[in-house]
């Protein structure tokens, strides 16, 4: 059990806690939440020792083992598998025994040491620690490359899977899913999920944390304040102690509006039906959350584009990726070096209003992509036309692409309004960076000395200012706190613009994408499906690849020409505010045995029938009804059904899960699979409550 009593903690002249306190318990799953700088790393920090408090007691139990993601850069030859094999200490401490005691030839010392492997875990310890390396995205021919042959976000990948590796009582997570693509997420959940240790995680992603974790400690006002539940229901908690301040509520109205009247017309339309369950979803928490997710006080808009070119951008055969570099003497290297195409032969327009979301496994070409409609690379082939006006707005993956370390953020600003425009005085300047939390001499402070989320913001800034009406985002959450995010939802959903949103944070690209295009073999395709079926798709591509078969065909991938009249006939209209057109109502037309009116015959006689009349009239109304409702019965018995068959297969799975000792492939994909049979699940009970609502109104409206 770990206590803390009456906790000051100072980090210079900052206070980060004061008399504060809390108790965590064995086996626990603990969100630590709390907005940018508020001290939560400081307080990981305190837990491992490399700080002091200033007051109080920090008790931790002596034998407890500690694991923690290092968030150095690691610059070694090592292997991969060898490398993450190091993070277990007891099995290093071991190894280390047996070797001295064979270098004494020191027989006990070596019984001893090859008891202390064997207690380790010695003999699978490789298997384990290439579990964790395929189940975080490495490829089978990366387990034992260098670690300096990776990139830097590969590496940090490798820090958390040393990380996992340690055999510990307690393990700390700061920010874990931050170079993490959507597949190693799942996958990173299940494995925490199964971790039997006191797990601590900083993280600003929601859904990780309603996934993981059973109790939340918020550090807010220099306190720690301990809530049983998830993020979810700290959130229903809080609000419930936060009443007093529910006038801040009606400022997300109109945030909540706008998904209604989505789900109000799409949720009929076969071709919308999941983006808008996915909206009813986010509406149903919106409505109790929004009086606590509005009390961070920080909001901002995009401004109106000045026009909606329409489409935005079309593209033509274009090739994306990076030029072969030339020899010194600006020449082409000796044997022909190629350029190195990631995404190659992509035809598509980009419409006025759209919504994409840009799915795809880190290192397929997202941001490669991104960086190539932003003009930030030229393209290798092809062609990329503009529509006439068109601002783009780029929020970079990393923010130091697009800021100099050296100016503060009002030089940004005068930059900005002299070479890009609106043009603008200094203190217009000085007001609007206010706005986003740049007050007094803070203005003038260096980026280089700017936190990752106050880096965020100013960009995010920077946007609103060139009134963009495209605009590019790649990865803008990553250094976000939760309100900043919800923030930005609110923002992106108000935008009249269109959105092309890169992201691993899966609420706000349920909350603000209408469509999804994936980035995946060099080809970018759209895909026609929700988040939840994106999570499925991967899991069979991982099965398919782990049997030596092809990989499923992407859905929606080949759509037939047809229908593609009413998309491009749809986004054409003015985007937020678009019209209802009759396509939008075909699905109403469409319900099996519809009657083409309602019964006309009236009873006379004071109102009263002929009993004979009466029960003629009544069983040809139970047969309408009956017909009417005899597809969606089907549905609901064909999704029990489903749920039934799920709940086997998870069994199963558990059991497997249970024993351990499987090869690391077949491991981590039954750790996948656990997560998406509960997310399926999950989407299969909406389904069929929206189907049991549907009958209940058609049954009285007959």
């Amino acid at each position: 059990m770990i206590t803390l009593r009456n906790i000051t903690l100072r980090r210079g002249i900052k206070v980060v806690l004061q008399n504060a306190g809390v108790t965590l318990q064995p086996g626990e799953k603990v969100g630590l939440i709390g907005r940018n700088g508020a001290g939560k790393s400081s307080l990981f920090s305190l837990l491992t020792h490399r700080l002091q408090a200033d007051t109080g007691d920090v008790e931790i139990p002596p034998r407890w083992r500690v694991g923690e993601v290092a968030q150095d850069m690691p610059e070694t030859e090592d292997g991969a598998t060898d490398f993450v094999l190091q993070g277990d200490q007891a099995l290093m401490a071991a190894q280390a025994e047996l070797a001295a005691a064979e270098l004494d030839g020191d027989g006990n010392a070596m019984a001893h040491a090859h008891l202390a492997l064997d207690e380790a875990g010695a003999f699978d310890a490789p298997a384990r620690a290439q579990a964790l390396l395929l189940g975080l995205g490495f490829k089978s021919a990366q387990l034992d490359a260098p670690v300096n042959s990776f990139s830097g976000g590969w590496r940090m990948r490798l820090q958390l899977a040393r990380a996992l590796m340690c055999p510990a009582e307690l393990l700390l997570l700061d920010e874990p899913t931050n170079h993490l693509d959507l597949d190693a997420l799942v996958w990173l959940e299940a494995w925490l999920k199964r971790f039997d240790g006191l797990l601590l995680i900083i993280s600003h992603d929601r859904e990780f944390l309603d996934a993981i974790t059973r109790v939340t400690v918020h550090l807010d006002e220099q306190t720690l304040t301990r809530y049983g539940g998830n993020y979810s229901a700290f959130e229903e908690m809080r609000a419930e102690r936060l009443t007093l301040a529910a006038a801040a509520y009606g400022k997300q109205q109109d945030r909540i509006n706008h998904l209604q009247k989505f789900i109000d017309r799409f949720k009929a339309k076969a071709s919308k039906a999941k983006q808008a369950q996915s909206r009813v979803k986010a509406l149903a928490r919106m409505e109790k959350l929004a009086p606590v997710l509005t009390s961070g006080d920080f909001q901002f808009e995009f401004r109106e584009p000045q026009s909606l070119p329409n489409p935005m951008l079309s593209f033509d055969a274009l090739a994306c990726g990076y030029r072969a570099a030339p020899s010194a003497d600006g020449s082409m290297p000796a044997g022909g070096a190629r350029d190195n195409a990631i995404v190659s032969n992509f035809n598509r327009s980009v419409l006025a209003g759209q919504r994409i979301g840009i799915l795809g496994a880190n290192g397929q070409g997202k941001s490669t992509l991104v960086k190539t409609i932003a003009k930030a690379l030229q393209p290798l082939a092809g062609r990329m036309t503009e529509g006439k006006g068109l601002v783009i707005g780029y929020f970079a993956q990393q923010e130091l692409d697009v800021l100099s370390l050296d100016d503060g953020p009002l030089m940004h600003m005068v930059r900005l309004a002299r070479d890009v425009g609106p043009a603008a005085r200094e203190q217009e300047l000085r007001d609007f960076l206010g706005r986003f939390r740049f007050t007094g001499e803070m203005v003038q402070q260096a980026v280089g000395s700017l936190s990752g989320g106050e880096k965020a913001r100013l960009v995010l800034a920077m946007l609103v200012w060139q009134r963009p009406n495209l605009l590019l985002m790649d990865e803008p959450t990553n250094h976000l706190d939760l309100t900043t995010r919800e923030a930005l939802s609110i923002a992106l959903n108000e935008f009249e613009g269109t959105v092309m949103l890169v992201s691993h944070d899966r609420a706000l690209l349920r909350e603000t994408c209408d469509e999804f295009w994936l980035v995946a073999g060099g080809s970018v395709q759209p895909f026609d499906g929700d988040l939840d079926d994106y999570q499925k798709w991967l899991l069979d591509v991982s099965r398919a690849m782990a049997k030596g078969q092809p990989s499923p065909p992407v859905p929606g991938a080949a759509p037939p020409a047809a229908a593609a009249t009413p998309l491009l006939t749809k986004a054409a209209a003015k985007p937020v505010h678009r019209p209802t057109h009759s396509a939008d109502n075909k699905a109403d037309n469409d319900l099996p045995n519809k009657p083409t009116s309602k019964p006309t015959h009236k009873p006379t006689n004071g109102g009263l029938a002929a009993p004979r009349d009466d029960r003629k009239q009544a069983a040809q109304l139970r047969s309408m009804l009956a017909n009417k409702t005899r597809p969606l019965r089907q549905e609901v018995q064909q999704i029990d059904n489903r749920i039934e068959t799920l709940g086997r297969e998870k069994t199963a799975i558990e059991q497997l899960l249970a024993g351990g000792k499987r090869p690391p492939v077949e491991m981590a994909d039954a750790g996948r699979r656990v997560n998406h049979i509960a997310a399926e699940v999950g989407m299969l009970e909406e389904r069929w409550l929206a189907l049991h609502s549907e009958i209940e109104a058609i049954t009285a409206a007959g």
